[in-house]
């Protein structure tokens, strides 16, 4: 008898080179390479070169080319001719593409929803090099500003931060940023990867898989909680007030943003290598009285949680430290989903490239609860059975 599992737990629908999660562990490996040796040393454009590399080859392939021990070589490791055209594609946008942004922004479009639109109108070429052009022209327009044009001199990260602010960043606000990027590349088989991999599974085109892709990261159950976890840092305000807030907000049955994981049962990884980030940004470009108060927040929530709620195992998530982060690169709220997707469309690629290697469609079955044996009589409307599973009576 088939047994449906919700929300799929636990069923392994695809094998993968691109990274794995271990949530007892609380490990990441992307590409062969430990988070935490990864993301705060190489550079974004190096880990994307990596990552398309590992997705690009066959199992035959990947066996005989061994991880090297150095990001940065690895990074560089593939040739002119097998570096995809996606990594050099045009940032520059289309015409249409800045008509629609500027159609949206007269429509105050949530910032997704913009990406979503935009996105569909580049060839598959641009899809990586252009988001950030997507992102930051949006949100310009959206300020009454105009969009600013990429620049060929800057890498991925800079041009990002460039276009968004018209500054040419700081190496540390690069470093901060680049360090975020590689975090956030890839991770497993996440809703908006399986809903890429899924419709480059049918046969149907990159451009359409990534925009299926942004439909799903969109979800504030997927890629929309950093935003709510930073305000809640900015309404406790003060250390002394962390206790009295997080037992009033739990007591009342709310969620705390920032904290708990589907997958880890432990403290997420990447939690620890964007609060190491976050403080060396800080340190030198911020407020570390913020930092420390999110430490403090931070503290404190996982102590009422295991109160509250003991052998939950809610610990830190990625979402906790992304948003202290990226607040502190300048970003507002509303840009934290978009800059999430600046970086996962890079996996998202990396994972139809895989799928394509070796595809067979994404079909799994469903368990039929509905009723059975109903008799169908023109001019009268079915009644609606009360009870899923059985006939109406």
């Amino acid at each position: 008898m088939l047994m449906a599992m919700s929300g799929l737990e636990g069923v392994v629908a695809a094998e993968t080179a691109l990274s794995m999660v271990d949530g007892e562990g609380g490990q990441l490996i992307i590409a062969g390479f430990a988070v935490e040796e990864l993301a705060p040393n190489a550079t974004f454009d190096e880990t994307v070169r990596l990552l398309w590399e590992s997705g690009r080859l066959g199992r035959s392939d990947r066996a005989s080319r061994p991880v090297t021990e150095d990001a940065r070589r690895a990074g560089r490791s593939a040739s002119a001719g097998e570096t995809p055209a996606l990594l050099d594609g045009d940032r520059e946008l289309p015409l249409i593409a800045y008509d629609v942004l500027r159609a949206a922004a007269a429509r105050h479009d949530h910032p997704m929803d913009a990406l979503r639109s935009a996105a569909g109108l580049l060839v598959p070429d641009q899809l990586f090099a252009a988001f950030p052009t997507i992102v930051s022209a949006y949100w310009r327009l959206i300020q009454g500003q105009e969009p600013i044009a990429p620049r060929g001199d800057l890498r991925h990260a800079a041009n990002y931060l460039y276009m968004l602010s018209g500054e040419v960043p700081s190496p540390e606000r690069v470093r901060a940023l680049e360090t975020y990027l590689n975090t956030v590349v890839d991770h497993g088989l996440n809703a908006s990867t399986f809903t890429a991999r899924v419709i480059t599974s049918t046969g149907s085109d990159l451009v359409s898989a990534v925009v299926g892709a942004v439909g799903a990261l969109k979800g504030p159950l997927h890629g929309g909680a950093p935003g709510p976890a930073l305000e809640m840092v900015f309404e406790i305000g003060d250390s002394s007030r962390a206790e009295e807030v997080l037992r009033r907000k739990i007591e009342a049955g709310e969620k705390l943003m920032g904290f708990g994981h589907r997958v880890y049962k432990v403290r997420d990884p990447r939690a620890d290598v964007l609060a190491a980030a976050a403080e060396r940004l800080y340190a030198r470009d911020g407020d570390m009285r913020l930092y420390a108060l999110a430490r403090t927040v931070e503290k404190t929530a996982i102590r009422l949680l295991e109160e509250y709620k003991p052998g939950r195992r809610l610990q830190t998530n990625v979402e906790f430290y992304t948003a202290l982060l990226l607040h502190g690169l300048g970003l507002e709220p509303a840009l934290f989903t978009p800059t999430f997707a600046v970086s996962r469309v890079a996996g998202w690629i990396a994972h139809c490239l895989e799928q394509r290697r070796n595809n067979r469609i994404i079909r799994p079955q469903s368990v039929y609860v509905g009723p059975r044996g109903r008799t169908w009589r023109a001019g009268v409307p079915p009644a609606v059975s009360a009870r899923p599973g059985r006939s109406p009576e």
